[in-house]
């Protein structure tokens, strides 16, 4: 791997911009992804948050599921963030009966668990692995992490519920750290 990786953002629809953005600012070199043969040359891979089932939908239409199933097998390191998280779960609760997921972390996530749009928030979290200091989690529609497999490790947690967790090279949290003014979850992955 290059000594500044070069990281694919899907973007097909949701806060890819703010991600890139942020990944940017940390020196990474940002590769906007919309066709499957672009993850060819990445090393990493954020799926942003914005809306699940238009998400999952988009994908299926422009064939990347099947590449996207296969970058997330490969072992390569990925975020996913909010609806990412949904997309990279083993199962969604609450979704479209066609709602695709890739299966990459054994998650179940129930859709826009917290609420609707006015019922957003903010509230500092613990994370295990940020050096014990407070991070400020955006949650916007945030799904609910509803179980987790003998494999994952949570790093952060909402009223006792998973809003963070990891299992290999996946990541998944179910706020929107691109909001938070505060680089270091997207610091955490560019260094995984």
């Amino acid at each position: 791997m290059s000594a500044s990786p070069v990281v694919g953002v899907l973007a097909l629809q949701g806060a890819f911009e703010l991600h890139r953005q942020v990944l940017e600012g940390l020196g990474a070199r940002v590769q906007l992804v919309r066709r499957g043969d672009q993850l060819d040359d990445i090393d990493r891979l954020v799926l942003p948050g914005g809306e699940s089932t238009t998400m999952s939908m988009l994908a299926e239409r422009g064939g990347l599921i099947e590449p996207l199933a296969d970058f997330v097998r490969s072992g390569r390191p990925v975020l996913g963030t909010c609806a990412g998280a949904i997309l990279l779960s083993a199962q969604v609760l609450d979704g479209r009966a066609d709602q695709r997921c890739l299966g990459a972390i054994d998650l179940v996530t129930r859709r826009n668990a917290f609420g609707r749009q006015v019922d957003s928030f903010t509230i500092d979290l613990t994370i295990d692995g940020l050096g014990g200091a407070m991070f400020p989690a955006v949650c916007i529609r945030a799904p609910v992490i509803e179980s987790v497999g003998d494999g994952v490790e949570v790093l952060a947690r909402i009223d006792g519920r998973p809003a963070m967790a990891r299992q290999d090279a996946i990541m998944v949290t179910i706020f929107h750290p691109e909001l938070a003014g505060d680089a270091r979850v997207h610091e955490w992955f560019l260094d995984s």
